[in-house]
């Protein structure tokens, strides 16, 4: 089979891959390889069987940069600011991690003080104050050469409106220390408010070392194995050149959890469905996100682990709660579950690979709603036995015996993921029971209902592909380059001409890269005196955009104020080259999908339940709650008061009785 588009994402407990070709899809799922991801890039491609060679795309979803933010093991760094305000990553905002515990502290800024170095110069609103000082800027150059970094973040004052002094400091550092990455905040974020560009430049500088180490080392061993050149998943929601994510590298920092939503999307709106959730349960973490009317929503307002960065996100929330989460007791003897997670190595007691603390997939085995001697990623057996031995340890920290210990963990980990789905949903003004809950990841299916039911949805739907949709997702997305303009002006005052330009000149300078793209324009809007904005559509007429403000601010913070002037802060575009996409086609059952029948716990009640192969499902194949579907890479468990369907792209779409 040749033509195959091929996608790999990678997460903390396993590997998934989804090859795309001939109307087919091929999926393969094997361990992660922690210390070295691309190791597991490559064992799936073995493990699948796909020729190299016969690929014509190869996307790739990666949690290196995620990781090296999580863990704070990024590059060491420097930053170079204008004088005086060396302190700007430490000051931040006046905003608190936890606004009433006197014992929480801010994360450590990602430049420590004494790697902070600063130049004479001042940029204001209109334009040059103060020269930039020759003497200070060969001090800092040297300075930074003594300090023995990987890697330069320079942020000056109003270098988003003003860059020139900020490129001649870049230029500098470039031309003295080729071997070090230098960062500027003019090409990272050419936008207003300092901390968040500082921040997001440092971010960028601390990650970009370490992503090029990763992907020069996958893009030998691809090119060795004969495959095409690997286009890399952004966390905005399109794949890019490997040279992009070295040069943007702030860019990719959710670039596994944003495929995920993309394929959810697609797959989801296959079927219909253009108004979800969507709840990627895995092995270490949960991500959810909003799609509304087909589209993934996206934010710029994203922290991760402390750090603000104000780069076009897909809108995703993530929580210490996947399979490999493990439970514990605390100081109190009360029962808690994450963020610790087992992850690969050793994994969870059941895995039988030396863990011995119980993790929510050992709560799921002990329930019954996975078998024992399951098979995961064709290299991890389950056993119930060392599931139970866990759950009994824990059990006695806190008084309850094996079974209780098993149901207090899953609850445990739902109401944590409840409380995820409202995070993107009832604070974003929207009512998630006008949502489908679309499931995904190898454990997502296993808590859907349970959450839907929380939640008060009353459709949940789990893909076909649902254990492997990220790398769907990758497979499926589009090219995709993010531009930003700052235009701080009143509304009223905008001239209409002007803001053409400034679309047409960034329109021109993504067709220099991509070939042929399609745009979209959209821009940032905020009633004048406030601190934040809304981004919207920005085709037609003034008042139209104006209008639309109004109606996004409503729907996000329940009112709107048509007597104040509105401020237009951004001009942002969407440039995109589309991919062709697959159409999912389910055939029709072939004999009774029925394998088995086990006991199955439903709130403290064990129940023999009917246990469903997906495989020998097919379009129009009917279940009824209670019961298990066993997917190839995941678990779907229809409790009680559920009935679904398969339809004809091949979701499971399950209703609320």
């Amino acid at each position: 089979m040749s033509g195959l588009r091929l996608g790999v994402d990678v997460g903390g407990t396993f590997t998934d891959l989804v090859a795309l070709g001939g109307g087919g899809v091929l999926t393969t799922k094997v361990p992660s390889t922690p210390r070295d991801q691309s190791e597991g890039v490559m064992n799936a491609i073995a493990a699948s069987g796909v020729e190299a060679g016969a690929l014509a795309a190869f996307a790739h979803g990666m949690t290196v940069a995620t990781n090296a933010l999580l863990e704070r093991n990024g590059a060491r760094m420097a930053l170079v600011t204008t004088a005086g305000f060396r302190d700007v990553l430490e000051i931040a905002r006046q905003n608190r991690p936890s606004l009433y515990d006197l014992t929480q502290d801010r994360p450590p800024a990602l430049v420590p003080r004494k790697l902070r170095f600063t130049v004479r110069e001042r940029m204001g609103p209109e334009g040059e104050i103060e020269a930039l000082d020759d003497e200070s800027l060969e001090k800092a150059v040297s300075s930074v050469r003594e300090a023995g970094v990987e890697a330069v973040a320079v942020c000056l004052l109003f270098a988003f409106m003003h860059p020139d002094h900020e490129q001649r400091v870049g230029e500098a550092l470039r031309e003295a220390l080729p071997e070090v990455h230098v960062s500027l905040s003019s090409e990272v974020l050419p936008e207003f408010r300092e901390y968040e560009r500082f921040s997001t430049t440092a971010a960028d500088a601390y990650l970009a070392p370490r992503l090029a180490a990763y992907l020069k080392n996958l893009g030998g061993k691809v090119e060795q194995a004969g495959a095409p050149r690997p286009l890399i998943m952004q966390s905005s929601g399109g794949v890019a050149t490997i040279d992009d994510a070295v040069r943007d590298a702030a860019a990719f920092i959710l670039s596994g959890p944003a495929g995920g939503v993309v394929g959810a999307a697609y797959v989801a709106g296959l079927g219909g469905y253009h108004d979800l959730l969507t709840f990627d349960m895995g092995g270490t973490s949960t991500d959810v996100a909003p799609v509304v009317e087909g589209e993934a929503q996206t934010s710029t307002e994203t922290v991760i682990a402390g750090v603000p960065i104000k780069l076009p996100m897909v809108d995703v929330h993530t929580v210490s709660a996947g399979g490999g989460s493990v439970a514990w007791a605390d100081a109190g003897g009360a029962l808690r579950v994450g963020p610790r997670s087992a992850g690969a190595e050793p994994g969870p007691a059941a895995y039988g690979k030396g863990g011995e603390e119980p993790a929510v997939t050992d709560a799921n085995l002990f329930l019954g709603y996975l078998a024992d001697g399951t098979e995961l990623g064709g290299e991890v057996t389950l056993g119930r036995d060392l599931a139970e031995k866990a759950l009994v340890a824990l059990g006695e920290k806190v008084g309850l015996d094996a079974e209780e210990t098993a149901l207090g963990i899953v609850r445990v980990a739902d109401a944590e993921m409840a409380r995820a789905l409202r995070v993107i949903s009832v604070e974003r003004g929207l009512d998630p029971r006008d949502f489908a809950l679309l499931a995904f990841g190898g454990a997502g299916g296993m808590h859907a209902c349970t959450l839907a039911e929380e939640l008060g949805m009353s459709t949940v739907l789990v893909p076909r592909a649902g254990g492997v949709l990220s790398a769907l997702g990758l497979a499926i997305s589009d090219v995709r380059r993010d531009y930003v303009r700052p235009y701080l002006k009143s509304l009223a005052e905008v001239d209409a001409t002007n803001v053409k330009r400034s679309f047409g000149e960034m329109e021109r300078g993504a067709a220099e890269v991509l070939e042929g793209p399609d745009h979209t324009r959209r821009a940032d809007l905020r009633y004048a005196g406030q601190s934040f904005e809304l981004t919207v559509e920005a085709e037609g007429s003034f008042d139209e955009l104006e209008e639309r403000f109004h109606v996004a601010h409503e729907q996000r913070y329940g009112y709107r104020m048509d007597d104040e002037a509105v401020e237009l802060v951004n001009l942002r575009l969407i440039s995109t080259v589309p991919v062709d996409k697959p159409e999912l086609a389910e055939p029709r059952p072939e004999g009774e999908p029925g394998s088995g029948r086990r006991e199955a716990n439903f709130g403290g009640e064990w129940i023999e339940v009917p246990v469903l192969d997906r495989d020998r499902m097919g379009e129009g194949s009917g279940i009824e709650g209670p019961a298990i579907v066993e997917f190839k890479e995941s678990t779907c468990v229809v409790r009680p008061g559920w009935r679904g369907e398969v339809d004809a792209v091949g979701t499971l779409v399950l209703e609320k009785r």
